[in-house]
């Protein structure tokens, strides 16, 4: 349980710092002790209240244009994810995770150092790609940083990001839980485990909330960007097959 701490803790600040990149961090720190069909669950359930929060501070700065199209794309993609979860060999789950994290890292990490100000926008074709691939990463892993990728590029500032961002979360998480639900992954096991985390995670999450306003938010992303790109490398390390 400690590590399911520790993992709440560091997820949900860079939740409440960021807007995004809690699943990734969350799975990346417990994919070495526990499966994704386990830890998926958990995570969705425990940070569905933290997106909620976010959406409710940030409300003001929603756009329909930029959360709608989104939300209808990765609710497509993330029901074929869900079965994928399920029936899925979880050695592969992992290697696949580790690719996913890499490329999502690396993408985001040469938007981040040649990130200007204002939006850059993106074509429909990209639009419709991202939400697709991103459906099928949420219900595999719950992996949003590639819709982070996304609307960091077409939001205005950091507000309409995390507003419009977390709006899609809340939309696939309800989708994902009724669903995991459905088809036996969410337990009462995992339930028992949200109940003792949620203090960590709303902790967490408030005090990144605050900390967003005094700390520099390009470095901290640089760091976590870095950080997931290295996790990525060495859960495929771990679970290439001998």
């Amino acid at each position: 349980m400690v590590w399911f701490i520790i993992a709440t803790l560091v997820a949900f600040f860079i939740k409440g710092l960021c807007g995004f990149a809690n699943t990734l961090i969350f799975n990346g720190i417990l994919s070495y002790t526990a499966n994704n069909i386990n830890i998926s669950p958990l995570e969705v359930v425990l940070g569905y209240p933290s997106n909620i929060i976010l959406v409710w501070k940030e409300r003001k700065s929603l756009n329909w244009k930029i959360w709608l199209p989104l939300t209808v794309l990765v609710v497509a993609g993330s029901i074929p994810g869900i079965f994928l979860l399920k029936h899925t060999d979880a050695g592969l789950l992992k290697v696949i995770f580790g690719i996913a994290v890499i490329i999502i890292g690396i993408e985001m990490l040469f938007r981040e150092m040649k990130s200007s100000n204002g939006k850059s926008g993106g074509s429909k074709i990209i639009l419709v790609l991202i939400g697709i691939i991103s459906g099928l990463l949420c219900g595999l892993y719950g992996v949003g940083a590639l819709l982070a990728a996304y609307v960091s590029r077409v939001a205005e500032n950091s507000h309409e990001f995390k507003a419009n961002i977390c709006v899609v979360f809340v939309v696939e998480n309800t989708i994902r839980i009724i669903l995991y639900a459905a088809t036996g992954i969410l337990t009462l096991a995992v339930l028992k485990q949200v109940v003792i985390l949620i203090p960590f995670m709303l902790a967490a999450v408030f005090l990144g909330m605050k900390s967003s306003s005094v700390l520099n938010e390009k470095i901290i992303k640089k760091i976590v960007i870095i950080l997931l790109i290295l996790s990525g490398i060495v859960l495929i390390i771990n679970n290439i097959p001998g």
